[in-house]
């Protein structure tokens, strides 16, 4: 079991590392000055320069990424272009509300689809998973701003119920959780009624019912508990989409999270905040991947052997 968690270790080193060279690449291949946008479209050319030498934005990029990486080992993100403050302290202001939000869209996943994802399996061709099927495939196409739009529409627009703006309170969760949630949840109904389907066939589940043991306890107790690896998989990958993918329904919503951090950064060209914001999400989402990967360990031993 070490070798298998420290070999997983040294692999979620090496997706940063690559998360952190591509993030760097891309960013400063966005056509555009930073420094004149940060100076602002009435400054003088020399301003201009004088402020591109002060940020090293002329130095090669070999030695700007060098100094990136080498501020990256010593848990230094830098400093933001406009405000000066360390990326760090914007960034650890930011993320918290990121991680409640995907907390919270995630368990709304959970309560909704893993229940689907076991009704399907057991009316496997009936009525009810032919319905159940369906809503899984309008949670997985609708878009997420669209499906955000809907639900301000109809319960702060016209029910007056929930705001929709920022965080103002434990509601304030309501309508972006169940933005998020909806699509994952329908994944996860799908993933979970194929993987019951599989174990509900198989012989120690006949044998269970044929002991005359209660239906519930055999779907609930032997069949989810086998089913529960490709289960997790989906989870654990959604989770992490979730904390990397909240972009649009941050903005909708003007949530404070890093997503809309990195698109404000965006907007006004402090690359420092974006790669931070960038890189936070990276380790996050690799952290859940690791994780993941232990815990099938622990679920199924064969794999770690």
């Amino acid at each position: 079991m070490l070798n298998y968690a420290m070999k997983k270790i040294a692999f979620t080193v090496l997706v940063l590392f690559g998360a952190a060279t591509i993030s760097f690449v891309l960013l400063h291949a966005i056509p555009g000055d930073t420094a004149q946008a940060l100076a602002g479209p009435q400054a003088a050319a020399a301003d201009v320069e004088n402020l591109r030498r002060a940020l090293n934005l002329d130095a090669p990029y070999g030695e700007q990424y060098l100094n990136y990486m080498g501020n990256l080992l010593k848990g230094n993100l830098g400093h933001s272009y406009r405000s000066n403050k360390p990326v760090m302290e914007i960034v650890a202001a930011a993320w918290p509300a990121t991680l409640q939000l995907a907390a919270c869209s995630m368990l709304v996943a959970i309560i909704i689809g893993l229940p689907i994802g076991i009704f399907a399996a057991v009316k496997r061709g009936r009525i009810g998973d032919t319905i159940a099927m369906v809503v899984s495939f309008i949670g997985v196409s609708m878009p997420s701003f669209w499906l955000a739009l809907l639900l301000i529409m109809l319960f702060s627009v016209k029910l007056e119920l929930l705001p929709f703006y920022g965080i103002v309170g434990p509601t304030s969760f309501i309508l972006p959780a169940l933005t998020l949630g909806s699509s994952t949840a329908a994944n996860i109904a799908r993933l979970t009624r194929t993987s019951m389907l599989e174990i509900l066939g198989q012989d120690y589940i006949r044998t269970a019912r044929g002991k005359g043991l209660q239906d519930q306890r055999v779907i609930w107790l032997h069949a989810l508990r086998n089913a529960a690896v490709p289960i997790l998989t989906i989870i654990g990958l959604q989770f992490g989409v979730m904390l990397g993918g909240q972009v649009v329904t941050e903005t909708v919503f003007s949530w404070p999270g890093v997503g809309r951090m990195i698109v404000d950064a965006l907007d006004s060209r402090d690359l420092q905040i974006v790669q931070g914001g960038i890189l936070i999400l990276a380790f996050t989402f690799a952290v859940i991947n690791l994780v993941t990967d232990l815990l099938y360990a622990l679920l199924d031993p064969r794999i770690r052997y």
